[in-house]
């Protein structure tokens, strides 16, 4: 549709980008006006994948709600994890043991390099440079697959419980990381070759997507898009949750805040990230990371012992567990669950050896007699792929949260998205849009 437009003397026309598009990574509209291939201005229209996370939190149990959160940003799903674990726990006044804390931080970091790779390797073809993308994914897959031996899921993990995590370290989780990470870095070499010094990557995004300090800071803008700008805020060091402060690592920062800044800050964050989980596997606590007693039988053999009334033998064994369950056994459960009864799930020898256990069980999952908070309410906030991300839980004394609202760190940059567009060009759309790592689950929620 062709525009008279008076005041401009000139003659511009719309165009809708989105929200089917393969360049708005999800489902969000760009209505442009144009002047030729000069950007006049920008509307931007999202709630095409609005789903409706802090209702459905609301009408969960408070441990029901983990894998919800995981459907936020899924790209970096474990980080959600966290911090909605560590924003309720805040209002039950629960700590979770050293070495669940230390999970906690390697689990995150790794999902953190797992986002990166994806946006800058995303970026990357968007621009033509598909052997970057095969290089990078391809190092992902091997952090996924990391991720799977520790959650039992690649993607929708549900790591984390109110008091702790599902379970402990696999026994060969270190070794398996030495090796992945050098596959990491190589990748991530790799792509620095044939990326930071490429003169046709250059002129698409040295100088393009421009965002002042002062203009990011103005519209509450965090994460790697707020320190390409020069700001070194990072929740991690501003405001140290789980055991970050004892941790050597740096925050990159950029100068100009253009979209050439806000690739090198991410791809020097996924150094820095490994460096975290590298530090925490040396420095985590001892702990038994399986069940180990002498007689043994699979859980599925306990429960057929108890139908058939064999209930005087099962004290004689303990809960042998498979893949889904390991961990989570007597031998580990001091080590990464807090030891509140009253809101941590009973080791799994317990619930399946005797009466007490599995009563506490049970009361802990039903509906209306799992855990309790007094009434009070509380934000906190942990550092995600994209940056600040927030949860602030309201309760009530039931067992679950009366309000549950996210502060996802997309929409703060989504709003700022027309200010980064105007007066440029339709070819700059892709880069600049593509450095706002959009996730659509976390910016409609």
């Amino acid at each position: 549709m062709t525009i008279a437009t008076p005041d401009r003397g000139r003659k511009t026309f719309m165009l809708n980008m989105g929200p089917q598009h393969p360049a708005m990574h999800g489902v969000v509209r760009l209505m442009l006006e144009l002047e030729g291939e000069n950007i006049v201005d920008v509307d931007c229209e999202i709630g095409y994948l609005h789903r409706a996370f802090e209702k459905h939190a609301e009408s969960e149990t408070w441990n029901n709600v983990v894998p919800w959160t995981d459907r936020l940003n899924y790209v970096s799903p474990l980080i959600n994890n966290v911090g909605y674990a560590l924003a309720v726990e805040r209002l039950a006044g629960i700590e979770v043991p050293e070495r669940g804390q230390y999970i906690r931080v390697i689990a995150s970091e790794i999902s953190r390099v797992t986002d990166h790779l994806t946006c800058v390797g995303a970026s990357a073809m968007e621009l033509g440079a598909f052997t970057v993308f095969l290089y990078l994914i391809k190092a992902r897959e091997y952090l996924y697959q990391l991720v799977d031996n520790l959650t039992g899921a690649r993607i929708t993990t549900a790591f984390t419980r109110v008091g702790g995590v599902k379970g402990d370290l696999p026994a060969d989780f270190a070794a398996k990381f030495a090796e992945i990470a050098v596959k990491v870095r190589e990748a991530v070499a790799e792509s620095d070759k044939l990326l930071t010094r490429n003169r046709i990557f250059m002129d698409r995004v040295e100088g393009t997507g421009i965002l002042s300090k002062e203009d990011a800071l103005a519209y509450g803008i965090t994460g790697p898009f707020l320190r390409s700008t020069g700001v070194p805020y990072d929740v991690r060091r501003a405001h140290p949750y789980l055991v970050y402060d004892r941790f050597d690592f740096e925050i990159p920062v950029g100068s100009t805040g253009d979209n050439y800044d806000r690739y090198l800050c991410r791809m020097a964050e996924i150094e820095q990230s490994l460096r975290i989980v590298e530090q925490a596997l040396k420095q985590i606590p001892e702990g038994k990371h399986s069940l180990a007693p002498a007689e043994m039988k699979y859980a599925y053999e306990l429960e057929d012992m108890g139908k058939h009334g064999d209930t005087e033998l099962i004290q004689k064994y303990s809960a042998k567990v498979d893949k889904t369950l390991d961990g989570m056994g007597r031998e580990t459960f001091g080590d990464v669950r807090a030891p509140n009864r009253w809101a941590t799930l009973p080791a799994k020898e317990q619930t399946y050896t005797n009466i007490e256990g599995l009563m506490n069980h049970f009361e802990l999952v039903m509906w209306s007699w799992g855990i309790k908070i007094p009434p009070s309410e509380g934000y906190f906030a942990v550092e995600g792929g994209n940056g600040e991300l927030g949860f602030h839980v309201v309760a009530d004394g039931g067992d679950g949260p009366y309000r549950v609202r996210c502060r996802p760190p997309c929409l703060f940059i989504m709003a700022a998205l027309p200010k980064l567009l105007k007066g440029s060009m339709i070819a700059d759309i892709i880069p600049t849009f593509g450095s706002v790592n959009m996730i659509a689950g976390e910016l409609d929620r």
